[in-house]
């Protein structure tokens, strides 16, 4: 009795935040439902009217979406490739017995704390200018001509900046991991003979496996809804080969001031954001039996 009692107690406690969040994340998005299905444009404010899932067709057809569909999909998966693979390297590193670990861990880190806005202004300015950035330098020195990397590789280099900030949380997630392994297993099977390949393909990546795919379903859900790097460097171009579903959504509602298709863009985004949820989180599943 006195266990139902408490039970009660922590449910009434927590009805207030939990209503709260709820209204925070229905209200929004019952409104952009409902003005996804209106005529809805801010330059004519007084003309708005039903017109049903017309605005849904004319996203779907246009060619921007598709094309920005396809950039948000090799955007991810760049991402979660430099990512995972380089989370898995620096996580070994970092795990050896070296002067100054402490220190080491923090400067790793120290990436993912820096703002999206201020990331990409560092790496556009500093790093991929074709004129005085570091890598121009680089080539200068090396008697190579200079790549103005966001003019003839757009998606790469937003798909870098990304990865450099996202690097630092896998690295953490996949060290926490590695240290959680059994070292007498390890020890075990270096007495055995096994090489260091062995044991990492045999013994550590197995066990590594439940966090990259935490790590993995982490960052989709982020990744998705990657905006300021965009906005900062190539503001969706040249054309549309950095443009994202969600800087999309953005250029429809801010810039051609389409509420109601841009709505409708949302709701898109929202759908397929769920289905690769949804299909992670049964990868999750899978992974944990």
């Amino acid at each position: 009795m006195a266990t139902t009692h408490q039970r009660s107690l922590a449910r009434f406690m927590m009805a207030p935040s939990v209503g709260m969040l709820l209204l925070w994340m229905i209200v929004p998005l019952g409104m952009t439902l409902w003005f996804s299905f209106q005529n809805y444009n801010l330059l004519m404010p007084g003309m708005q009217k039903f017109i049903g899932l017309s605005n849904y067709k004319y996203f779907l057809s246009d060619p921007g979406f598709w094309t920005s569909l396809i950039n948000t999909l090799e955007m991810v998966a760049g991402v979660l490739a430099v990512s995972v693979v380089g989370g898995i390297i620096f996580a070994l590193l970092i795990d050896q017995p070296i002067f100054g670990q402490g220190y080491v861990r923090i400067l790793m880190i120290a990436p993912f704390f820096i703002m999206p806005t201020v990331s990409a202004l560092v790496w556009k300015n500093m790093f991929m200018n074709p004129v005085n950035g570091l890598f121009a330098q680089i080539s200068h020195a090396l008697g190579l001509q200079p790549i103005d990397w966001l003019a003839q590789h757009p998606l790469l280099s937003v798909t870098l900046i990304v990865s450099w900030q996202w690097l630092p949380f896998a690295t953490l997630i996949l060290l926490t991991s590695l240290q959680s392994l059994d070292r007498e297993q390890a020890e075990a099977a270096e007495m055995d003979g096994a090489s260091a390949l062995a044991r990492f393909r045999y013994l550590t990546l197995p066990h590594m496996g439940r966090a990259i795919t935490v790590v993995i379903l982490i960052e989709t859900i982020f990744l998705l809804s990657v905006f300021a790097e965009i906005l900062v460097t190539t503001n969706g171009g040249p054309g549309y080969q950095t443009t994202t579903l969600t800087y999309l959504v953005y250029s429809q509602a801010l810039l051609q001031f389409d509420v109601g298709g841009a709505s409708a863009g949302g709701i898109v985004a929202v759908v397929l954001a769920n289905i690769v949820a949804i299909f992670l989180m049964r990868m999750i599943g899978k992974t944990l039996d």
